[in-house]
């Protein structure tokens, strides 16, 4: 069957739709939890290095490896190496991109059901506003009975499944292109107004100190691990997203202005979410009581407060987790397109049939990992969760080492001249990044991922 060629329509498409595939969860709901958990300002120092210095280096290796061999994520590797078996670094990225997918949807069903509970006032029923006890335990005591009942989660995983599979079906530029286009800048200026709530509220400064002033002595190879996981996942890398989105790309787009444009709007996004939940955590004092749910479930546990604070909460908290989640929409389309890509282009069937091979599978994965986490305790690895083992093990181990092999392969095994003919567009445009990127790609990835990658073996053994 011939597959006709898709394409983004647009540069902003290209920016918003790649953007989309980090901001919608990535930033909003991993990042605060990685930063509270790995000492605030220090992960945040650290992690503002492994986006600047191997972060967009690696987005432009995997965007000129995507452009070039203008296939899926396997594909690409067989196009332009034909007889190698460098493809199984595709595949790396191919299953590291489902697993993520598996626990995603589920983390996306819960955005969509407090948008329900926002707007019929579930969400606040039995809150005491005028109770400090109260506020500091009320959402996280909801957010806990919620995640590890049975039923709900499932139907609300569910529901954003099959919005997942109603937007690949329209395609790329009717769907991920023109969803993306809207709702990534309204999600930029929400941001910034809860930011304003949030740094205006009573001992909002402790939570700033926290952020933005690092202690140093925090600074440990987990935080370093960490952070450069948490860069990985928040820019996409090593996941088959980029690889793929990039085939989509018109052949003039500038790729190194797309990557250092997608980089510094995703850490945007990281710093308002820290401005946002920080402040917030310190005046409601709910570091000290949540346990557990101060991790992935922190957003859920932190904003209603906030927005109980504004006066008219339902109204903000309904905004709020309806634009969440069509960010997460936007999030769970670009991992799920990786699946689509590879199986339409490799089994040569129409998207059509390609999206239903890829999600119905899905569904079983899905509610795997949303049973894990109290349904049925007993779907663990490792002595963890089965949702949280595949955050773990795709994070710290396939996306880096993902990473890792497309680092060797743009920087060792194509031509030395194929980064440079990708960033001018064969000339067409200025050169002058060439140098750094090829250095960073060819030496400095390799070393610092390898690096990594022994030191959290060692720590695991």
């Amino acid at each position: 069957m011939a597959q006709e060629k898709s394409t983004f329509g647009s540069k902003l498409g290209v920016i918003a739709a790649t953007v989309g595939s980090a901001i919608g969860l990535g930033n909003v709901w991993r990042f605060p939890a990685e930063a509270q958990a790995n000492g605030g300002a220090a992960f945040l120092l650290i992690y503002i290095i492994c986006v600047f210095i191997l972060g967009v280096p690696m987005m432009l290796a995997e965007f000129s490896l995507g452009r070039a061999g203008g296939s899926d994520s396997v594909g690409n590797f067989k196009n332009l190496t034909p007889r190698s078996r460098w493809w199984i670094a595709g595949t790396l990225g191919l299953v590291a991109s489902y697993l993520i997918l598996s626990f995603y949807m589920v983390v996306a069903g819960w955005t969509i059901e407090y948008m329900f509970d926002s707007i019929s006032g579930d969400l606040y029923r039995g809150y005491v506003p005028t109770t400090e006890s109260a506020n500091a335990t009320f959402f996280a005591d909801k957010m806990g009975e919620y995640v590890t009942s049975t039923w709900n989660p499932l139907i609300w995983t569910a529901v954003m499944i099959g919005l997942n599979l109603a937007v690949l079906l329209i395609g790329v530029r009717k769907g991920i292109e023109k969803l993306s286009n809207v709702l990534m800048p309204l999600l930029f200026v929400l941001m910034l107004v809860f930011c304003y709530v949030s740094l205006s509220l009573p001992g909002a400064s402790e939570g700033v100190k926290f952020f933005l002033y690092p202690d140093f002595s925090k600074i440990d190879i987990d935080v370093i691990i960490n952070a450069l996981g948490q860069a990985f996942f928040s820019l996409s890398l090593g996941m088959g997203i980029l690889v793929t989105y990039s085939a989509y790309y018109p052949k003039e787009t500038n790729l190194t202005t797309t990557a250092v444009s997608v980089s510094l709007l995703d850490f945007f996004m990281a710093l308002l979410m820290g401005l946002i939940i920080f402040p917030a955590v310190k005046s409601f004092g709910i570091g000290s009581t949540t346990g557990e749910l101060e991790g992935t479930t922190l957003v859920f546990v932190t904003l209603p407060e906030i927005f109980a604070s504004m006066g008219n909460e339902r109204l903000w908290a309904a905004l709020f987790f309806l634009l969440l989640s069509v960010a997460a929409l936007t999030s769970t389309i670009s991992i799920a397109e990786v699946s689509v890509a590879f199986v339409r282009d490799r089994f040569r069937v129409s998207r059509r049939r390609a999206c239903l091979i890829v999600i119905v599978p899905l569904m079983l994965t899905s509610t795997a990992c949303s049973l894990s986490l109290g349904g049925a305790p007993w779907l663990s690895v490792a002595g963890m969760p089965l949702f949280d083992f595949f955050d773990t093990f795709t994070t710290n181990l396939l996306l880096p080492v993902s990473s890792l092999a497309i680092s060797i392969y743009v920087g060792w095994v194509l031509p030395k001249s194929f980064i440079a003919e990708q960033l001018t567009n064969f000339g067409a445009l200025g050169g002058r990044s060439v140098g750094v990127v090829r250095f960073a790609v060819r030496y400095m990835a390799p070393v610092l991922i390898s690096v990594i990658l022994i030191a959290k073996a060692v720590a695991w053994l």
